[in-house]
Formats: C-alpha cells, structure tokens, sequence
C-alpha cells in the first residue's frame, strides 16, 4: 500500500513535478541538447553541399549511428544511469520505499536551498501545503531564530564540516504528528542535521530532521528531580560538603554555608578551600583520613573547629567518608556535618553538660600544637589529632606507625612501643621523619593503664623539632666558623711577629751588603719567601675578619668590567665567561681590591671544577629588603646588591658543602691548593657586612651568591687616622727626636730600636703599657713620638694612649698592629690623629711613617 502511493506520487505528485520542471533549468540536460541541436543543423547544411548520391549514402550511415544511440539511451534511461535533474540522480523505487520507511525526515536540497525531493516523515514532521514540498523556509517563517540557526548549519556542511543542532520549535511551526501538540500550544525540539552530497559548494545537502521531544521532556523532568533533591539537601538540618582530593571544597550545602556565613554561590567548584573554613590545620586531618575499604567501613568520625566567616569558632562534629575508584584513586569525599556548639541538639542520648564537656576536649584535643596519636596493638593508627596529621604524610599514617619515622630510626620506636605495652616507662627520643623532607621529632611514648574494650596499646605525642635542629646546627656551625676565626687570627698574629723580626733583620743585613756581596741573594732568598708567608697571614686574618680594609663607595658594575680581561686570561680558553649587569644596580662601599680578589677567587674555584671545560657566569642585581628574606632568613631585611657566580662543573655533595669556608679545607690534590681562597671570601665579605650564600649539586654545578648592602649616606668626612701609605713620604728619611718605642715582643722591639737609632734618632724602650708609663714617670721630660703595638698585655696600645693624654702628654702616635685598624679604632679617645702602619712591614715602611710623624 506504501509502496503504490510512493509509486503514485513519483507519477504525479509534487517531487515528480518538481523534476519535470528541474530537468529543463538545469545545466545537466538544458545545455547537451542545445549543443546536439547545433551540431545537427550543422551536419544538414553540410549535406546539402553534397552530391545526392554522397549525401545519400552519409545519410544513411547517419541514421544508423543515431539508432544505436537511441538504444543505449533507453538502457539508460531505464536503469536510472542519466540524470534528470540539478546533479540529483532520481531514486530507486526500493531506496525511496526504505527512505520512506524511516522514522527521521530526510529531504534533498539544492545550493539555493530549494527542497527538490523530501521523504513522507519529512513532510509530517516540517509539514506541507498543496503539492508543493516542504521546505525548510515554511518551518523558520514564525521564528527567526531557527532561520539563523538553519542558515548556520547549511553554511558549516557546505565547509565539509559536521553541522547539527537541537532546535525548539514553536507551536506555529509543528506539523504532522505534532498538530495536537500545536494546538495544545505546546513548542516541540527537533534534532536537525545537514550533510553534503558530493564535492564542491554547489552540491546538494542532505536535510535530516528527528523528532527529540520526549527526550528533551525526560530530561528536563530528570533536572527539575535533581533540584529537588538539592532543595532537600539544602534544608536538612546537618550540614553537607564533598572535599577533593587536592582540597577544593565541591559542593556545600546551604545549611552549613549559613552556619559559617559564607556565600553559597561561592562555596563549591573550586571557590572555597578546606583550609579556609577549618580551624589550626585541621584540612590535614581530614585529607588524612582512610579512604572507604580502609577499616570502619572508611568512615571517620571527628570532633574539629570550623571557622565563620567573622573569625569565630564552631564545634562540630563531622562523619567522613572518602570513596576509592577501580582503580585505586581517591574520589571526593561525603562528608557529614553535625552542628555542636551550644543550644544545638545533642548528637544522641547524651545530655548537654556531657556534650560541651565533649567539645572542650575535641577542641583541646586538636588543637594542641603537640601531635597525638593513639597505637593499637598490631600497630595502627586508631586516632590522631590534627597536629599527628599535619606533622607526618598521610600515605605513611595509613600504614601504621611503623612508616611514620625513617628506616633507621623505625627500631628505636619498635623498642619504645614494646616497652610501653609492658607498662615500662620510655624515656624520650629524637627521630627523623620519613619522606624526603629531612625534618625531624621528639618522641614520648606512654603506656595505656586500661585498654579493654578499645584495643590501645600506646599513646604517642610528638614535637616537630626541625627548626629547632636545624637553629642548633646554624649555630653550631657559627660557633665553629667564630672559634676558628679566633684561632686563626690569633695564629696570624703571634706568626706576624715572627715574621716581621725575620723581614726587619733581612733588611738591616741589607743595608749592610751590597748586591754584589754572595751572601746578598741569600738574604733576599729569607725576606722573599717570608714575604710569602705574610701573604698567607693576610688570608687567615682576612677570614677571621681583621685585616685591614680601605672601604670605598664603588659601582659593582664598573669593578667587575675592570677585572674582566683578567679573568678571561686566568680562565682560560676551555671556560667561557659570561658577564651580565642588572639595570640601575646601587652602590655599595667595600674595598675595591678586596672585592676584585673575591671574584677572582670564586672565578678560579669555578675553573677548577669544570676540568673539561665550561662556563661561569658572574651576574648582578639588585635585591630588595622583601626578596631577601627568601634567599636566607638569617640576612636582615635591607636593600642588598647581589653578585651571583655560577659554573656548570661538577658540583659538590652535602658534607663538602658544610666545610667549603674552613680554612685550609680543600679537596683538590695535595700541593694544588691552600684551602684558604673561599675562607678569605667568606672573611672579606663578612667584614664588609654583606653575606655569601653557596648553592651545589654533584652534577649540576655551584652558584655562589654575595649580598652586598646598599650604600645609601653620604660619603663620610676623612678618618683623622691613616696608613704611613696614605702620606707622601720625605727623600730623607734621617732625623732627629725621642722616640717611646713600645712592643710586647722582643725580636721585633730590638729590630724597631735598632731601625730607628740608625737613622738618628733617640729611642726608649718598653715591653708593655704600663712599664712605658712608668719609664715616662721616671724620666721626667717629654717624648716627640710613640711608636706602640696594638695588642700587648697588661695594657694595650688604646689604653696606653689615654693614659698618656690623661697625664697631659701630646706626642703624636704611631700604632702598628697585625690585625685591621677598625678592630681597634673604636676603643680610641674621639678625634684622636695616628698612623696605622699594618704588620708585618719593612724597614722603610717603618722609617716613612715615623719621620711624617716628626715633621
């Protein structure tokens, strides 16, 4: 019966009508006849030039060769191998009885958007209207909404793209089986794609409509019961929240938003944390709680302190469940909330004053910055406060407390939960932590008097003692870096002397040869290599802090592009360098040559450890008060100039990184370093109250990092006191005058006398302050210049100067002294002139200051 009114309407319905009218617009059949036309006319004209027996014959020839074409084109025809229409082959009566058949419209349509055939459900879901098909203009007409959205569609299938779209018909636009629905006033959804046929944007689209209605009707039925049951949710009177695994907080319902005072609308997806509504850190404890399947049917009950939004506090008590997946993975938890604060209702038969009694030891409980757990006899964790959970990672609480400190330390606490289950008493004990955290705790382990019933065995409390550790190891190591820079300058005091005597007498033998005398060569052999040594005294004393420094304001920038050509030649061609100025960098005050020997410094350790060749890069920068405290939380907030050296050489493990600034530490070859280059570093920067930083890895390479502070006052008015250096000295250097010669050391007191009485002066000799004080008393007349050491006992040189002025005795004073001139300069009387001449020094250093002095 389908079958014949298909039959029917390809014989004199509207589709066939509508290619009878389609064949002669066309392109496809219009323009092969016109040119068949032609060429007929064309082959008459040309057989009417012929002779009538030629043409006779062609004639006949011709038909015959249009007879076979006429046969072939019938075939053709009736196999359906021509088409009739706009690039659209006609369908086969089978292919439109399935299309038909089919539930969903279908209709074809040309590049104008005319629909040239259409299907039965077609035109029942769009409708139609006489004879004419229906078309796609007829179900837009009342809104134009779907026109746009129909012309969207058309124009992105046209681009070979995937186009379809749900699409809300009004009432107006229903046909066919939607008419009651349209009468009713009801809109219906149709489920519309476009497909193109063929290549090219001229081909045809395939229009496919589905009537999506009662889906579109279930699922919104399903939401509107969703809202109801977040409606319920929202007015039960316990709280609700989901926590993720990272956590973010969900989903909260609208009781417990209004408990805390916090917008709902801003409560779930990520707008609001766990830690920002529970009280002292209790997220961990949350976080750590055992996933479903772990023990109790994974279900955590927990009395804890949430947090308003106006700061006050709100007991709770909270049931928490954390789901697992298939594979494994912690989903977001269903988490319980009881409200617990007073005029609640008790959570079960319990009466009031035995609930706030709860409630005041869950908050002592966990609140108490003192982690506890409590062990039972197989070794689980049954309960722990927030303090436990924050303290130890939460992968290694669910294991036991067996996986809560390192493998090293694990039998000590074995031991130490053996004896507490014997009723023993546990003496404390310090552990690290597991994880690679390097922190560490004190442990207490006390026994339970009474576990029946609850299955304790141990109570733990633990301290977090991490900082505290790493303080005590801060100062122990400043304790030892202090008491070496002690030994140190106390070494290179006492080796001064020693040296000083032997370049004093080398050069009163001097005097006494002549370059050609054999034994002059010897002589300068001792005073060249005594030099040396003094060279390596300058080291100690520059580590233990007490050399002497000539500070200056200089620009960091301008130093380091000094000394660069230097450094490339010490370097090498195996190390490139690379030099990087910050921007606008401050000036900072320090001593231009002892800055310059720092950077060499780091620059030739930095060589050394890249044997096969690499690269240093010296970098600066400027570091503000609030970025310093990020690099070290020893430095005091202030503005620093940083300059950052760094090398991609073999880097240096931990335990060599703790001695790298000891003096004589040094793990190069024996006879291939001093181990005094980064001691006299880390002395010169020190002294210059900056700070170093060293950053290794084995592998990676070392970046050093030295804060200079920023200079910011004025520079200031000239010191009253100088160097004999400082002065221009006179050609001769002869004179006349009595000289108080004080020195604690023998050798170096005979070569000072003898120095000065050779060139005409008149000296007095004392071993120490006192005994000068008294040789003054004793003689009875004034001196013209006190030459005196700095360190002496009894009474040193400060001390011996304000005994002089006390007693009224103005001689100008020459002090001489191993150790830096601001180590003593405070100690002096305010506006006091002097010399500083720095030991060990020569035999004309000495005879230059004392007769600037005396002029």
């Amino acid at each position: 019966m389908a079958q014949t009114a298909t039959e029917a309407q390809d014989a004199s319905g509207p589709n066939a009508a509508s290619e009878r009218r389609n064949v002669w617009r066309g392109h496809g059949v219009a323009l092969p006849l016109l040119l068949f036309s032609m060429a007929f006319i064309a082959t008459a004209v040309w057989l009417a030039t012929l002779a009538p027996a030629e043409a006779r014959a062609l004639v006949t020839g011709l038909l015959a060769v249009l007879a076979v074409i006429g046969i072939f084109a019938l075939f053709g025809f009736a196999v359906g191998f021509f088409q009739l229409a706009r690039g659209v082959s006609r369908p086969t009566r089978l292919a439109r009885a399935i299309v038909d058949g089919s539930p969903a419209g279908h209709a074809v349509a040309d590049s104008h958007g005319d629909v040239i055939w259409c299907n039965g459900a077609w035109r029942e879901l769009i409708g139609a209207e006489g004879d004419q098909p229906a078309s796609l203009e007829r179900a837009s007409r009342h809104a134009p909404e779907i026109s746009e959205a129909l012309y969207r569609l058309a124009q992105t299938a046209r681009l070979g793209r995937s186009a379809h779209d749900e699409l809300r018909f009004p009432a107006a636009a229903s046909g066919g089986a939607n008419r009651e629905a349209g009468a009713s006033g009801q809109a219906s959804w149709r489920r519309v794609e476009a497909r193109l046929l063929g290549a090219g944007r001229k081909a045809p689209l395939l229009w496919t409509v589905t009537d999506v209605t009662a889906d579109r009707d279930r699922q919104e039925r399903m939401f509107q019961e969703l809202q109801h049951a977040i409606d319920f949710l929202d007015q039960a009177p316990a709280g609700f929240l989901s926590i993720e695994g990272d956590g973010d907080i969900g989903y909260m319902n609208a009781t417990l938003a209004g408990w805390l005072g916090i917008d709902l609308a801003s409560a779930g997806a990520g707008g609001t944390r766990l830690d920002d509504i529970v009280a002292r850190g209790a997220a961990a404890q949350l976080l750590a709680a055992p996933a479903a399947g772990d023990g109790a049917n994974g279900t955590e009950t927990l009395d804890l302190d949430l947090r308003r939004r106006d700061g006050h506090i709100l007991p709770v008590r909270v049931m928490h469940r954390a789901p697992v997946s298939e594979d494994g993975q912690r989903l977001p938890s269903r988490t319980l909330v009881l409200n617990r604060s007073s005029g609640r209702p008790s959570v079960g038969a319990a009466s009031d004053g035995q609930r706030q009694a709860e409630v005041r030891f869950a908050r002592f409980f966990n609140n108490t910055p003192v982690a506890i757990a409590t062990i039972g006899g197989d070794g689980a964790i049954l309960q722990c406060n927030a303090s436990f959970s924050r303290l130890f990672p939460a992968d290694v609480v669910a294991g036991g407390v067996n996986g809560i400190v390192a493998e090293k330390d694990a039998p000590q606490l074995e031991a130490a939960l053996r004896a507490a289950a014997r009723q023993e008493e546990v003496a404390p004990f310090d552990a690290q932590i597991a994880g690679d955290g390097g922190r560490s705790a004190r442990f207490y382990v006390s026994s339970v008097d009474d576990a029946e019933g609850e299955g304790e065995a141990a109570i733990i409390y633990a301290l977090d003692t991490t900082e505290q550790r790493a303080l005590e190891a801060q100062f122990a190591q400043a304790q030892k870096m202090n008491a070496i820079g002690q030994l140190a300058g106390g070494v290179a005091h006492d080796f001064n002397n020693v040296l000083q005597a032997i370049i004093g007498f080398s050069d009163l033998l001097l005097a006494k040869h002549r370059p050609t005398d054999p034994s002059f060569q010897d002589i300068m052999q001792i005073k060249g290599n005594a030099n040396r040594a003094a060279a390596l005294v300058r080291h100690l004393l520059a580590f233990s802090r007490r050399q002497t420094l000539r500070p200056q304001v200089m620009q960091v920038g301008d130093v380091l592009a000094d000394v660069s050509l230097l450094l490339k030649r010490l370097l090498g061609e195996r190390v490139d360098l690379d030099v990087h100025h910050g921007r606008d960098i401050w000036p900072v005050k320090a001593d231009i040559n002892q800055f310059e020997q720092v950077i060499m410094n780091l620059s030739v350790n930095a060589r050394d450890a890249m044997p096969d060749g690499g690269k240093v890069s010296i970098r600066t920068s400027n570091v503000t008060a609030a970025e310093a405290r990020g690099y070290d939380d020893s430095m005091p907030a202030a503005d620093y100039v940083m300059i950052e050296v760094s090398d991609t050489g073999v880097g240096m493990p931990p335990d060599v990184l703790v001695q790298i600034f000891e003096p004589f530490f040094t793990t190069k070859e024996v006879g291939k370093g001093t181990g005094l280059g980064l001691s006299t570093v880390y002395g010169i920067v020190k002294q210059t109250d900056g700070f170093i930083l060293c950053d290794s890895e084995p592998g990676k390479g070392t970046t050093f990092r030295i804060f200079l502070p920023r200079h910011m006052a004025e520079e200031p008015p000239a010191k009253a006191g100088g160097t004999a250096a400082a002065r221009q000295p006179a050609a001769d250097l002869t004179g006349r005058g009595v000289i108080l010669l004080v020195e604690d050391e023998e050798a170096v007191r005979a070569f000072a006398s003898r120095a000065l009485s050779t060139r005409g002066y008149t000296v007095l000799e004392a071993a120490s302050g006192r005994e000068a004080i008294a040789l003054l008393e004793e003689r009875g007349e004034p001196v013209d210049l006190v030459v005196s050491d700095v360190v002496m006992p009894e009474m040193d040189g400060p001390s011996l100067l304000r005994e002089l002025r006390a007693r009224d005795i103005q001689a100008r004073i020459v002090f001489v002294s191993g150790y830096a001139e601001d180590a003593f300069r405070k100690n002096l009387p305010e506006g006091e002139a002097f010399v500083f001449l720095p030991k060990p020094f020569s035999l004309k250093q000495l005879i230059e200051a004392v007769k600037v002095q005396m002029e």
